[in-house]
């Protein structure tokens, strides 16, 4: 039987930082408030002339040549993302396939906001083991400061740019394997994160209005109630399910949105600190590719070794949700 391997990651982050104290000049906020509501003191904001595709390339690049593959090797590309080149088409997949050298190459975008990368591992995962693909590139990408409000208060203080990829290979090693992929999804919490205008749903005469409606929308308050409910809920089950206690988790990776949601659940779970990956101190919220650049964090720190458990969990925008059991088989960077 052909198993799915998470082998090899990579990330980017643009070079500008956009600290709390400069949004202090931008918005009535302040420092302290932002500190002490999400955990955030800055993140990365994206040139004018660089795009999620671009940022794509960087960290794509970057997981490739750590997975000792050439690239001719990747024989499909998935890319999640809510702030794509172009709105509907072409994906920006297709675009990073093109870049990347690759334009021949099966290539697509899935839209499931922060949960993008585990609905992208899954679905990588999903067509390994049938023996449809060998080798999947799945990169999670966001230019979210092309889609911010900066005038809105509840959003801007929140969301960053940047770039992860990772390398799902085929192995015939069941220790290498994939353990479990947990996704799901409830439309009827729709309206608490959304960009409610700009698709079939908004009337094309009204510009001005529709313009300003492609940007993010939250019901904070709300979303964080839901949150930490259903992630709480779906980690605990995904455990449960496998027959895994929490403590033999090496490093519990979650969507980096806001720090007392990420605690909240690592308290749920009796996780040690040492457990918990933080990354949204420095990179805020960057959706889709939130995961994969806190996964390289911990890689190039060499915290991650070959081997590690990982517990991916997310929550997002839909709403959707996902968590997933990785075991790291990449060679450590140290």
């Amino acid at each position: 039987m052909m198993y799915a391997a998470f082998r090899s990651i990579g990330a980017y982050v643009p070079a500008k930082i956009l600290t709390n104290a400069e949004l202090e000049v931008m918005v009535d906020t302040s420092d302290e408030w932002i500190t002490k509501r999400t955990g955030i003191k800055e993140r990365h904001i994206a040139a004018a002339d660089e795009r999620t595709s671009d940022m794509g390339v960087k960290a794509a690049e970057l997981a490739i040549k750590r997975s000792g593959l050439a690239k001719e090797d990747i024989d499909m590309i998935i890319c999640a993302t809510i702030s794509p080149d172009y709105f509907c088409m072409p994906s920006t997949a297709t675009i990073i396939a093109t870049k990347l050298g690759l334009g021949k190459v099966m290539a697509f975008d899935i839209s499931a906001a922060c949960t993008g990368f585990v609905y992208a591992l899954s679905i990588a995962k999903a067509f390994i083991e049938s023996g449809m693909k060998k080798n999947i590139l799945i990169v999670g990408a966001e230019k979210l400061s092309a889609i911010t409000d900066y005038t809105d208060r509840g959003t801007c203080i929140l969301f960053g740019d940047g770039a992860g990829s990772a390398v799902i290979s085929a192995t015939e090693d069941k220790n290498e394997a994939i353990i479990d992929i947990h996704t799901g999804s409830d439309g009827s919490f729709a309206d608490l994160l959304m960009t409610p205008n700009g698709g079939s749903g908004s009337a094309h005469d009204e510009l001005d209005r529709e313009a300003a409606g492609c940007y993010m929308r939250m019901k904070g308050n709300e979303t964080f109630k839901v949150a930490v409910r259903t992630l709480t809920a779906d980690v605990v089950e995904i455990l449960e399910q496998n027959n895994i206690e929490s403590s033999k988790i090496t490093h519990f990776v979650p969507h980096q949105a806001n720090y007392r949601i990420i605690k909240a659940v690592g308290d749920a779970l009796e996780l040690s600190d040492e457990q918990v990956v933080l990354t949204v101190e420095k990179y805020g919220n960057t959706s889709g590719a939130s995961i994969p650049m806190a996964i390289n964090d911990i890689y190039e720190s060499g915290k991650l070794q070959q081997g590690d458990l990982m517990l991916l969990d997310a929550f997002g925008g839909g709403l959707t949700w996902g968590s997933a059991l990785v075991p790291f088989t990449g060679k450590a960077i140290h």
